[in-house]
């Protein structure tokens, strides 16, 4: 955010700025308040007595004023060359300008138009800049080239970090920028060197034209001193009197240093002129009369200011009807008071509301430096903060905007603050927005690698996508999901795409899960059926006296069930024991060897972990154990074997020897049986 954007310029702070308060600007104002109080010299006669807004007490007739009043015209001409209240020029230059007092208003100078320069792009601005220069005098148009000047600044310095911000997004190191060549800048700047120039010229003409003026007052007092020995009838030296008197009001301002002497001379030779002619009555009536009119409507014109709107314009109008009545001659002695008295209560009035205006826009100044202050504590207290993810700093991001666009409706803080808290807003804001434009830096890089991350794993997702091996690729998709949800947010412009490949190929794996087992409830339920009837068929069945028959059958029944296939999960345990305690239960009512019956039983076993779907955690444990166990009837059998070799040579030792050959028979049983029970884990291992 650019200085130029948070700050509004008003007339009313530029007369603050000039270091004047409106009890200074008031004591400087012509206020014609003051009486004269000098006795040494005499006054002038043609209504200079009243000069520049100076109360004077009009009970004198002309050619017997007293010295008193004639020094009151000399304070009121030094007063008269202070400058106006609330006028931005300065005071110099406005001394100059109210040097005479036959000075006219620049009214008739043109002034441009105002405009709001904020709506105007750079180009619009440097064509503005030119054609004011072209179409106005230079001192017209200060306010306004001073306001593009700095406009046109604020929108360089903006565009210059848009083209940083730009190339630091690129990727480049922000200390590689390189401020770009502008010609509008350069364009800019000679148009500037062209008002100076002009602004110089013009100052340099007005220095001149006041010499002329001097020099043109100055034939005017030898004028009025050639009227004092002219034989010529009173009223024509009377006419001619106030020819020259009028041409002095129309002279121009005139050098600072000359005003006091030639006032003097003027004051003196006028005063010298009414003593010398001594006008007769009628006449002398007939200006007063006159004088009495023009300072009448001047007090009317005064009265109608009270309704003006604008009080600085009010009290700018004023002061020239304060130069118009000290321009005016004196009027009837019974008139004076009465006339004056209507004068300057209308002038207090409008100084005291003058006086109000500004106190009233330096409390507002200290109201807008508070409110700027608690805008610089808002955004400090942001700034404290420690935004984590991307949401948060947007709308950190939104609040501090908002607080820009209210700091631009505030006005100006007093001008010791004003730089002040300009600054620690700006810096404030900056050091926000350059945090904030390191964190997306950061924020893109971590992106870019989540979005290769994330691309690993939809690789995987579709590598498993077609699997049937539903239980172990489950647990694989799953932790993949997991991972996939640990891994923060990618480039959002793949974020769309990159999600969509991926739970396309995860649903794609578990739609068909989905499907197979649904399929696969539906066959278990009709398993579940034909078991539940094949055990009810096993329960009606009794083995006969033929064991083969029986022990076909039985096997029958085993084959039968374990073609028969996978139940619902909630059933299984329960039918497979049923069967088995069933099927084991007709196999201990054959007579059969108990080897045989060991290995159906062994048999009925390992199918029923089939059917449980055990089978392959439980058969390499029992393989091993039967493994085991052979080891350790071969090595028995040996020791046994060793023993009968050693007992055999002793007559007493035949009962010894039996038993070792008994066990040695039954160990070889047992090896055999063991066997045939390896042989079926390897049948049904097939």
């Amino acid at each position: 955010m650019e200085a130029n954007d948070l700050n509004k310029s008003s007339q009313e702070q530029m007369n603050l700025d000039s270091g004047k308060t409106p009890e200074k600007m008031k004591q400087e104002n012509t206020t014609p308040d003051r009486k004269p109080d000098n006795q040494e010299e005499k006054t002038v006669k043609t209504g200079m007595e009243e000069n520049n807004n100076q109360e004077v007490k009009p009970d004198k007739e002309e050619g017997d004023a007293s010295p008193k009043e004639a020094e009151t015209a000399e304070a009121s001409e030094k007063e008269s060359q202070k400058p106006e209240e609330g006028d931005p020029a300065s005071e110099k230059t406005y001394k100059e300008e109210k040097s005479s007092s036959s000075s006219q208003p620049a009214d008739h100078e043109k002034h441009p138009e105002e405009v709001d320069y904020s709506l105007l792009e750079r180009k619009e601005l440097l064509d503005r800049y030119r054609n004011l220069l072209n179409e106005f005098p230079a001192s017209a148009i200060k306010g306004h080239v001073e306001t593009i000047r700095k406009e046109f600044e604020r929108k360089s310095a903006s565009e210059l970090a848009r083209l940083k911000e730009q190339f630091v997004a690129s990727g480049e190191p922000a200390e590689a920028f390189k401020l770009p060549h502008d010609d509008l800048s350069d364009a800019m700047q000679e148009a500037i060197h062209d008002y100076r120039k002009k602004r110089e010229e013009e100052r340099t003409r007005q220095e001149e034209q006041k010499k002329k003026n001097l020099a043109a007052k100055y034939e005017v007092i030898e004028g009025i001193k050639d009227l004092i020995n002219r034989q010529e009838s009173l009223n024509h030296t009377f006419d001619e009197f106030r020819t020259l008197q009028q041409k002095w009001r129309d002279i121009g301002p005139v050098p600072q240093g000359e005003v006091h002497d030639m006032w003097e001379n003027y004051h003196l030779h006028v005063e010298n002129f009414y003593s010398y002619i001594k006008i007769n009555k009628e006449l002398r009536d007939l200006d007063l009369k006159k004088n009495y009119e023009t300072k009448l409507a001047l007090c009317e014109k005064a009265e109608q200011l009270l309704l003006e709107p604008s009080i600085v314009k009010a009290f700018k109008i004023l002061q020239k009807y304060h130069d118009q009545w000290r321009e005016t001659g004196p009027v009837p002695r019974d008139k004076k008071e009465e006339l004056w008295e209507r004068f300057h209560e209308t002038t207090v009035k409008i100084n005291q509301k003058h006086q109000e205006h500004f106190e009233h826009l330096k409390e507002q100044l200290q109201k807008n430096l508070e409110a700027k202050q608690e805008l610089c504590e808002k955004v400090e207290a942001i700034l404290e903060q420690d935004p984590k993810t991307p949401k948060e700093w947007e709308k950190n991001s939104k609040a501090i905007i908002e607080i820009q666009q209210l700091w631009k409706t505030i006005g100006f803080a007093p001008k010791k603050d004003n730089q002040e808290i300009y600054l620690r807003f700006r810096t404030a804001c900056d050091k926000f927005f350059d945090a904030k434009r390191d964190f997306f830096k950061h924020y893109k890089e971590e992106q870019q690698n989540n979005l290769q991350l994330k691309n690993e794993l939809v690789q995987q997702a579709e590598a498993l996508k077609d699997s049937a091996d539903w239980k172990n690729t489950t647990e694989e998709l799953i932790r993949i999901q997991k991972k996939w949800k640990e891994i923060g947010p990618v480039p959002r412009k793949h974020s769309d795409a990159i999600w969509k490949k991926f739970r396309g190929a995860c649903d794609q794996f578990f739609n068909r899960k989905s499907e197979f087992f649904s399929k696969k409830d539906e066959a278990q339920e009709e398993n579940l059926k034909k078991k539940e009837a094949l055990i009810d068929e096993l329960k009606q069945y009794e083995p006969g006296d033929n064991n083969e028959e029986s022990f076909a059958k039985l096997q029958e029944f085993q084959r039968r069930w374990s073609d028969i296939g996978f139940v619902p999960i909630k059933d299984k345990d329960r039918v497979n024991q049923e069967f088995r305690n069933l099927i084991n239960a007709r196999f201990d009512h054959l007579n059969m060897d108990e080897a045989n019956k060991s290995l159906q039983k062994f048999r009925n076993k390992l199918e029923n972990w089939m059917n449980e779907g055990q089978y392959n955690e439980r058969i390499i444990q029992e393989r091993n154990k039967i493994i085991g166990k052979l080891k350790q009837l071969e090595n028995d059998i040996t020791l046994w074997e060793n023993n009968i070799g050693f007992f055999a040579k002793s007559k007493s030792s035949e009962a010894l020897v039996r038993d070792f050959k008994n066990k040695i028979e039954n160990g070889k049983r047992n090896i055999k049986m063991l066997n045939e029970k390896l042989d079926l884990i390897e049948e049904m291992d097939k």
